[in-house]
């Protein structure tokens, strides 16, 4: 096992802080297992005694909370199966384009799916007694990122009709066992189908807001137009992220492959954010001069990955796959990386494309 007591063969972009996505065979499963799920960090991970660990609830509410872990406990305990994805996922196609200088060139891989279980968030809050004048809840966690001008806790907030949906907790399990430190122990935010951003690790404060937080990381996580420097950029100049856009990617072949000639299958997942569902997956093997409909496995719930397989007569010599997805609302992934290319590397919703070499 190698650092984190993750996989040997995790592709690792970075020691400290540790960043590393999920090999390809393991985005295979519908749950991820704990090994092998990416990881994605703005600073050292805390190590945090979850004996003296307290969680506060501030803000806007009625009555301020201060909650050990045997308090949290007495809330009924729920469980969700949520798929996370860095909002960088598929940077590396956009890196392709043009250079994203300072950003971490992700592949499909820093995107996992496990299963949730801990507090409903909406009932923390109900204890606390949301003000009226709320509209945002914000997360801050416990670890501290250089990366803000001065050094800052990382945090973000999501609006309080999100924040307030069942499907929102504050998980100390997953996938059955102890949240482990690598993901947030002894607490952490999920905010299914929302960036990964959003769902806060090391978890210490959550604060009930008339407006969103004001904390580095929620404007850091916006979409900038091509022309804005990032090293300049305000808070006004982006569309700050939240809910996920459809995309998908292929799984196999992988990168690099020697195929042959014939009938090949092909495969991958797609993701459709937010609370929609993936409703159809097209795949090319003629650079998308003309498309057959892949089989595609039908959600566990609105907020996971779903995967996607297809045969494929691919002929001998150079070639290009390409896949594109639908959601639920008819949205489709837009053709090429090139016009979503932004300066941060961010949201990339392009049709995934596969340079192929098949032997006759």
């Amino acid at each position: 096992m190698g650092s984190w007591n993750k996989r040997d063969d995790m592709l690792v972009h970075q020691d400290e802080p540790y960043n590393a996505e999920t090999p390809p065979d393991a985005l295979v499963d519908r749950i991820t297992s704990l090994e092998a799920f990416y990881g994605r960090n703005h600073a050292p991970i805390p190590r945090i005694d979850s004996g003296s660990w307290r969680l506060r609830v501030d803000g806007l509410v009625g009555r301020p909370l201060e909650l050990s872990m045997d308090d949290l406990r007495r809330f009924r305990e729920r469980t969700v199966v949520a798929t996370l994805q860095c909002a960088g996922n598929r940077r590396a196609d956009l890196i392709e384009v043009r250079d994203i200088p300072g950003q971490v060139a992700w592949g499909p891989g820093a995107i996992s799916t496990a299963s949730w279980s801990g507090a409903g968030l909406a009932d923390v809050l109900a204890e606390a007694g949301i003000r009226p004048e709320a509209a945002h809840i914000a997360f801050e966690g416990a670890d501290e990122s250089q990366q803000a001008d001065p050094p800052q806790l990382f945090g973000g907030s999501v609006p309080l009709a999100k924040a307030t949906s069942s499907e929102v907790l504050l998980a100390w399990s997953m996938n059955g066992q102890a949240l482990p430190p690598a993901h947030g122990a002894p607490l952490r935010v999920i905010v299914p189908g929302w960036i990964g951003a959003r769902s806060v690790k090391w978890l210490q404060r959550i604060s009930a807001l008339a407006e969103p937080t004001d904390n580095y990381f929620q404007t850091e996580y916006s979409l900038l137009p091509p022309e804005v420097d990032p090293r300049t950029a305000g808070p006004g100049d982006g569309i700050t992220l939240g809910p996920i856009a459809i995309h998908c990617a292929f799984l196999r072949p992988c990168r690099g492959a020697r195929l042959t000639a014939g009938p090949t299958e092909v495969s991958g997942f797609a993701f459709a954010g937010d609370d929609r569902t993936v409703a159809r997956v097209d795949v090319s093997a003629d650079r998308g001069s003309t498309w057959i409909h892949a089989d595609l496995d039908p959600p566990a719930n609105p907020w996971t990955w779903q995967h996607w397989r297809a045969t494929l007569t691919l002929p001998p010599g150079e070639g290009e796959l390409v896949a594109r997805a639908w959601d639920s609302t008819a949205a489709v992934q837009t053709e090429s990386p090139a016009t979503v290319w932004n300066p941060r590397g961010y949201a990339n919703n392009a049709a995934a494309h596969l340079h192929i070499s098949c032997s006759a």
